[in-house]
Order: structure tokens, then C-alpha cells, then sequence
């Protein structure tokens, strides 16, 4: 289990990870979904009081980048500048991705680490010469073995992932001894069980080390975007190597031994389950033979698929994010995926469901909540929160709710990363919520204006004020645009302070939401949607 928030301060800082994402082409939803449940992750980390780095960047050398600048007119190096300026920085930015760092595997910093470790390795005679020939995947820049491999109707030989034929290469190259590592990874595995997820994920990873690894093959000789490796200018290193080692680099490898100290290794990589072997076989016994300190947890995330395919470019079901956040909004777009799906595995994405999905809880259970409580706090206090005084039973029963949901989503998101489970919970408290105000009917209580009336309708009022206090702390990892404009109709700030300020945990404590501050009703938080087709 992770270390709790004070635990963490004052120590290593809790370090999550997306993939580098290969720069080919612009990012989907695929892409995105990753990078959301990251940024969802840390923030909530964040607001448990930790110091927390979050990375994520692109992966811009391999055959594959420069094939794509090539049949683009351009050199390898402006193929990248000019798709991370243009696309993936700026939708990052588009949906609120607070990460720390963006690395580029470019750039000098990374470069110059990725040689010295290589080196390092040929050192220590880790690395040798050979030969190899074998099926090789260029979408995957993968040397292929016989199971990963499907056959088309007149027998070539397909990559599964991409569905597109292998190519036969034979090179002389330069290996690095994972075969070695087979029992160490065994030994590490079953001492640390937590370290793949989901279960499906660590099966798959336990089997295929049981069965006998290979040496690594850790460069290439047939072409030249890539960095040299630095005893054989003849050679660049294997795109995957340089890869996995800007989880090191960014913060710090060999040239910033303190950042290093309190950033590495990594507490959780986020991936998607086709790059599983990278990262939870080749990743950690790199790091065996270097001496450094193996990563907390690999977490596979499932496939997106639209129409029974996974989202991917050459598989021509990619959708921009874009193309959801100007219908949805960009808060609606961080909430759904990882509400609608399971994070681990796969889930299909639709544009009904989310619509659906939006309607009925976002803008009836929960936008509709905001509006109402706001609307009668204006309408039979000026806008001015009263003081609960009577309170009973339904009142004790939505602070038990509440403290279950925080506890929940806490465990939920913070610990087991069941993002799905961690905003159901929060979603059932805004369902209690609403059921509280159904059974209490302010707007018949409203009607008696006795000291007891008044003092049972300001209850009810401050009761359901509060609880959206509460929603508000917990969904600011996850939707913070609507949710600081739900702190700032609440009046919360200049007595609690900024929301990102408050500790998740701490919100289910009652009553901190001061009597007298101004309650203002302000725009819907999720509008109803125009129908896309007669916009």
C-alpha cells in the first residue's frame, strides 16, 4: 500500500507517469484517457497534502517517426516540433493536464543520460554483439516472437495489435542480457504482488517470464534517427530503451542527484496494456543491472473501442478530444471516461452513452442539485447561508453518507486507482443529497413561518449547502472548472480558502461551511445539450 500524505512530506515526492506518446501522428482518445486518469491521480494526491510529480511527454525517435516525416516532406526533427507545439502540448493545456514536466526524448537532457546508461551497461558487460533475425513490427517498433503474431486470409504474417503485415529483419546488433533476469523478476513479482495491475495484466507477465526470456536486442544499424550509441556510431540505440529511460532522465539521472533522490522511481506508470512487457519485464531488469531501485506499480490501463476495434489511427477509429469537449465540455470529458469505464480494462465508447451518462447525472442529479439549493437559499434568505440549529436524524444520516463516500473515494482513487468506484461513491452522496431534499420538502417547509419552521428550512438549507461544499473538494481532482465554480457560489473561499487547498480526507469533517456567507446563484454547470446534429 502507498504511503499516506504525511508520511510522503519531507520525503520522496509521489511520482506518476503517463507513457511518452510516439508523435506520428496527433493524440485521441486514447491518448487522453490516460493522460486524464494521470492528472485525476496526482491532483488527488495533491489534495491529500503530498508533493507529487507528475510526467508525461512524447517519444520521438524509431523508424516509425521517420517514416512518417519522410512520406510528410520534412526532416524527423521538424515532424516533432511541429506536432507537439501544435497538438499535444496544446490539448494537454486543453484539458487542464497540470503535469509537472514534459519530457522529449530530443531533447539534450535526455539524450546525452540515455548514452551514459547504455554505456554504463556495456560496462559492466551487460551488453554484447550478435545477430538477429526475426518479424518486426514498425507501428509497435517491436521484434516480434510467433504468438504475437495473427495470419491474413492468403498467409502473411499480421501484427496482432495493428493488424498490418511484419517486416523480416536481419541485422548484427547489440544485446543486452535479459535472460539473465528471468528469476530475479520471478522473485521480485512474488514479493511484490501489487506491482502489475490488473490481475489479468500480472498473469500475463508471470507467464510469459515463466516460459524463458530472450536477450534484448538495444539497438538498430538500418537507420540513423535514433541516439548513437556511444561506443558504435554505426548504431542507435533501440527506440524502447531511449523510451523507458526518460522515466529517469526527467528528473534527474546522473546530473541532478538530489532531484533524483526525492522524485525516483517512478509510484506508479500509467500504460496501456499493448506496452505491458515493456514496462513490467524489460523496464525493472534494466534497472536490476544498473543497481537502481525498481518502480512502485504498473498499472494497464484497458482499450478503448469504438465499433469493436481499438482507437487507433491506422485503424481509422480515432476521434479528437476536441471533438467531445465542444459539445460536452472539457470537465464532462475528464469525468466520463474514467467514470464509464473500469480503468484495467476494456470499455467501449459511444457518443449515446455519454449523452446519456451527461444528462442524467451531471446535469439532473448533480447541476440541478447546485441550482436548486442555491435558488432557495436566495429565495427565503436573501442569499445569506443560515445557521442549522435542528438538526436530526436525516441530518446525521447525509454525515454518515458522507464520511463513507470520502473514505471511498479516497481508498478508491488515492490507493487502488478504481477511479470508477471512487466517483460512484461520490455520485451516491449526491444522490443521498437529493433524496434528503426530496423527503424534506423546503419549499413546504418554507410555508411556516414559526421560530421552529424557520429554524427546521435553515437546516435543511445550510444540511444541503454544506454537503456541496463537500462534492465540491472531492470532484476538484476530477472536474476542477466546475467545481471551483461551485466553491465560489458557495461563498467558500474567504473563509476555507482555495479549493485546491483543501485535503480530500478532511472532507467529510461537518460543518465548515461558515453561516453567513453569501450563497449566489451562478451559471448552470452542465447545460443541456444541443442536439450535435442540428447545431
Amino acid at each position: 500500500m502507498a504511503a499516506t500524505g504525511s508520511e510522503k512530506q519531507g520525503s520522496k515526492a509521489f511520482y506518476v507517469t503517463t507513457p511518452i506518446y510516439y508523435v506520428n501522428d496527433a493524440p485521441h482518445l486514447g491518448h487522453a484517457y490516460t493522460t486524464v486518469a494521470g492528472d485525476v491521480l496526482t491532483r488527488w494526491h495533491r489534495q491529500r497534502g503530498e508533493k507529487v510529480w507528475y510526467l508525461t511527454g512524447t517519444d520521438e525517435h524509431g523508424q516509425k517517426i521517420m517514416r512518417t516525416a519522410e512520406a510528410n516532406g520534412v526532416s524527423p526533427q521538424e515532424w516533432c516540433d511541429k506536432l507537439v507545439e501544435e497538438a499535444w502540448k496544446p490539448l494537454w493545456e486543453h484539458l487542464n493536464i497540470a503535469n509537472d514536466d514534459f519530457i522529449r526524448t530530443t531533447q539534450k537532457r535526455h539524450t546525452d543520460r540515455v548514452q551514459e546508461f547504455v554505456q554504463d551497461l556495456y560496462d559492466k558487460r551487460e551488453i554484447y554483439k550478435g545477430g538477429y533475425e526475426g518479424p518486426y513490427c514498425v507501428g509497435c517498433e517491436e521484434f516480434k516472437l510467433p504468438g504475437d503474431l495473427i495470419e491474413a486470409e492468403d498467409g502473411t504474417k499480421l501484427c496482432a495489435v495493428h493488424k498490418k503485415p511484419v517486416e523480416i529483419l536481419k541485422e548484427e546488433n547489440y544485446f543486452f542480457k535479459l535472460s539473465e533476469y528471468g528469476p530475479k523478476l520471478l522473485e521480485f513479482y512474488e514479493a511484490n504482488p501489487g506491482f502489475v495491475q490488473p490481475e489479468s495484466a500480472r498473469n500475463e507477465v508471470l507467464n510469459f517470464v515463466k516460459q524463458g526470456l530472450e536477450d534484448l536486442s538495444i539497438s538498430r544499424s538500418t537507420f540513423d534517427w535514433g541516439i548513437p550509441v556511444p561506443w558504435d556510431k554505426e548504431h542507435v540505440i533501440y527506440v524502447w530503451i531511449d523510451a523507458l529511460l526518460n522515466y529517469a532522465t526527467a528528473v534527474g539521472y546522473n546530473e541532478n542527484p538530489e532531484k533524483f533522490d526525492a522524485t525516483f522511481p517512478a509510484d506508479v506508470h500509467l500504460i496501456g496494456k499493448d506496452i505491458l512487457r515493456f514496462h513490467a519485464i524489460i523496464w525493472p531488469a534494466m534497472l536490476m543491472a544498473q543497481g537502481l531501485p525498481v518502480p512502485g506499480r504498473v498499472a494497464a490501463n484497458g482499450w478503448l473501442m469504438v465499433g469493436g476495434e481499438k482507437m487507433s489511427k491506422s485503424n481509422l477509429t480515432g476521434i479528437k478530444p476536441q471533438d467531445l469537449t465542444s459539445h460536452f465540455g472539457v470537465d464532462a470529458y475528464r469525468w466520463y471516461f474514467l467514470r464509464a469505464i473500469a480503468f484495467g480494462q476494456d470499455g467501449s465508447f459511444s457518443w449515446e452513452d455519454f449523452s446519456a451518462r451527461y444528462t442524467s447525472e451531471l446535469a439532473n442529479d448533480y447541476g440541478n442539485l447546485a441550482s436548486r439549493v442555491a435558488a432557495m437559499v436566495g429565495k427565503y434568505f436573501g442569499g445569506e447561508l443560515p445557521a442549522a440549529t435542528a438538526e436530526g436524524d436525516a441530518e446525521k444520516a447525509l454525515h454518515e453518507g458522507l464520511a463513507k463516500a470520502v473514505e471511498t473515494a479516497d481508498r478508491k482513487i488515492g490507493e487502488e486507482l478504481d477511479f470508477q468506484a471512487g466517483i460512484l461513491a461520490i455520485f451516491d452522496f449526491v444522490k443521498q443529497v437529493n433524496g434528503y431534499i426530496t423527503e424534506q420538502e423546503p419549499w413546504k417547509v418554507a410555508k411556516d413561518e414559526s421560530e421552529e419552521g424557520r429554524a427546521r428550512l435553515a437546516t435543511i438549507l445550510y444540511t444541503a449547502a454544506e454537503s456541496l461544499r463537500a462534492v465540491a473538494v472531492l470532484l476538484n481532482p476530477i472536474m476542477p472548472e466546475t467545481s471551483q465554480a461551485l466553491w465560489d457560489s458557495l461563498g467558500a473561499e474567504p473563509s476555507l480558502g482555495a479549493l485546491g487547498t483543501q485535503p480530500v480526507q478532511s472532507a467529510a469533517t461537518w460543518g465548515q461551511l461558515p453561516a453567513g456567507a453569501t450563497i449566489t446563484k451562478g451559471a448552470v454547470l452542465f447545460p443541456r445539450l444541443e442536439d450535435p446534429k442540428k447545431a
